[in-house]
């Protein structure tokens, strides 16, 4: 077992001897910051290394004494040059990956106050529960309630597919997180009865994804997906991708072929195999220009069908949900590029050729006055992330159960308002956190505007509401009025506002990605 004395910055800590809390485990000391009884670090599982290298969590192992839980766990091997940032790049080491963190107001047993668990985006390659952009602090005094955050294995560690090794090694964790949640939460002064799961973009993906997996049922009552990517892989194209993955090694993709590899030199699989993905779109498809190889496996096991057939057939109907994106959610991407205004008319083309129903013709009808290069981004928002968030609540509905739906259009004032309301907008909005992560991309490094601190503190509110009762503020959503929350400088509940997209995509499926 390793261990850190890496400590975060404490804001307002206390130099009193912190909160001492009894875990299923061993004992753990947090410290009071802010109000808040905080605790970081505490295993959930067992370090996923040496025979339990590629295999399910395994429970992590008692120890003696007090546990200082002080410092965040070391993040999941990745390629840490793509987390530079404030805060990430001098990162804990350690094999220690699986651990969770806890806000609570009062770690006390009889307290029950509602639970949220958050799980991190990254394209199921990157992430790290001790990013400084999700720091839940504002959250957990906001709406009273108590916050948990999670590491969960990514990129080769937990989503490539390896034969001798279960598919969805990442979600896995996440069940186990949430199974900690369940026998722990109560003594940090939370209902295990009353909890939330919520996350962002592959957050999302996974949130979506615990509602179809049979391994999560009875763990999560409510859940929040915002911005839900439609990317989720077959059984055939995951195997595909793996042998590409494991041939950038020189190796085949198995457990004893990749365990000669130390983990935080394997993610160089898919760092080098990223880029050429392009390249096999005659292989691999849609799935070809997103250059990222980790997605969530529809395996018939651990994930028996996708989100949005099982979500249709009843999988999540007692599961109350919110669900949403934004509106310019492509745009990011775009301009982290250094493309915004500057996609050739040929790409446009091709990406509409490859991802519109319908065809490029649907979507020039669709939207006459709109350029090539606007109409890519446009195909790219809804294929990636606004049309399956929207067609989750539908499938949420058809399958009996209630949801919830938003579109954030307030657009980010970094860059002098270009990137609009783009993908990853609402973290550092719900968190508070304007300076952290790609908060300083989103809000230039400025001080918040007071709209800005206005919607902040809509989002907590909203999402914290419907924790506690099921109820954001607005009605839920249905096939006749289409009614939303529109998130801006004046939110407002109307009939969903991406009218075009949602006819041009009436009736397209959701299905796990196919090998062609």
């Amino acid at each position: 077992m390793t261990t850190t004395d890496s400590r975060p910055s404490a804001g307002g800590a206390s130099d009193r001897p912190g909160p001492v809390v009894r875990t299923t485990a061993g004992s753990v000391r947090g410290r009071t910051e802010d109000g808040l009884a905080v605790f970081r670090g505490i295993p959930f599982a067992a370090p996923p290394v040496g025979e339990a290298r590629f295999q399910a969590p395994r429970p992590a192992p008692a120890w003696d004494g007090i546990r200082e839980a002080y410092a965040f766990g070391p993040p999941p091997p990745q390629d840490l040059g793509s987390m530079a940032g404030p805060g990430l790049i001098d990162v804990p080491q350690g094999d220690e990956w699986l651990t969770v963190n806890v806000w609570t107001p009062e770690p006390d047993p009889a307290a029950r106050r509602p639970v949220m668990v958050w799980i991190y985006g990254g394209a199921y390659k990157l992430g790290h529960a001790g990013s400084p952009g999700y720091d839940a602090r504002r959250i957990a005094a906001d709406g009273d309630l108590v916050v948990v955050s999670l590491n969960y294995r990514v990129g080769m560690e937990g989503f490539a597919h390896i034969e001798g090794a279960p598919a969805n090694r990442g979600l896995l964790d996440q069940v186990a997180a949430l199974e900690w949640v369940r026998d722990n939460i109560e003594s940090f002064g939370g209902d295990p009865g009353q909890v939330t799961v919520f996350g962002e973009s592959a957050g999302a993906g996974s949130v979506a994804s615990l509602l179809a997996m049979p391994r999560a049922a009875g763990l999560v009552g409510r859940a929040i997906a915002q911005s839900v990517p439609g990317t989720f892989f077959s059984d055939a194209l995951a195997r595909d991708i793996g042998t590409a993955l494991a041939a950038e090694l020189g190796l085949r993709p198995t457990v004893a072929d990749l365990s000669t590899i130390a983990p935080r030199e394997l993610t160089s699989a898919g760092e080098t195999l990223g880029p050429k993905m392009p390249q096999h779109i005659d292989r691999w498809g849609r799935a070809a220009p997103t250059v990222t190889p980790f997605s969530p496996v529809v395996d018939g096991d651990v994930l028996p069908t996708s989100p949005w057939q099982a979500l249709r057939s009843g999988s999540a109907k007692d599961v109350e949900l919110l669900v949403g994106h934004n509106r310019d959610e492509y745009r990011l991407f775009i301009a982290m590029a250094g493309q915004l205004g500057q996609v050739a008319d040929e790409r446009a083309a091709s990406a509409l050729r490859l991802f519109a129903p319908g065809g490029e013709q649907a979507y020039r009808d669709a939207f006459p006055d709109a350029s090539l290069s606007e109409l890519y981004e446009r195909v790219q928002t809804d294929w990636l992330f606004g049309m399956p968030s929207l067609h989750l609540a539908e499938a949420q509905r058809a399958g009996g159960g209630r949801a919830h739906v938003y579109e954030l259009t307030w657009p980010a004032p970094g860059n002098g308002g270009a990137l609009g309301a783009c993908h990853a907008l609402d973290i550092p909005l719900l968190f508070g956190t304007y300076a952290a992560d790609l908060g300083l991309l989103l809000f230039a490094g400025t001080e918040p505007s007071a709209e800005a601190l206005a919607l902040s503190s809509r989002f907590r509110a909203s999402w914290t509401s419907f924790a506690r009762s099921g109820d954001p503020g607005w009605p839920a959503y249905d096939d006749e009025r289409r009614l939303v929350q529109v998130l801006d400088t004046e939110p407002e509940v109307r009939a969903y506002p991406e009218e075009a997209s949602r006819r041009l995509w009436e009736g397209y499926e959701f299905l796990p990605l196919p090998l062609l």
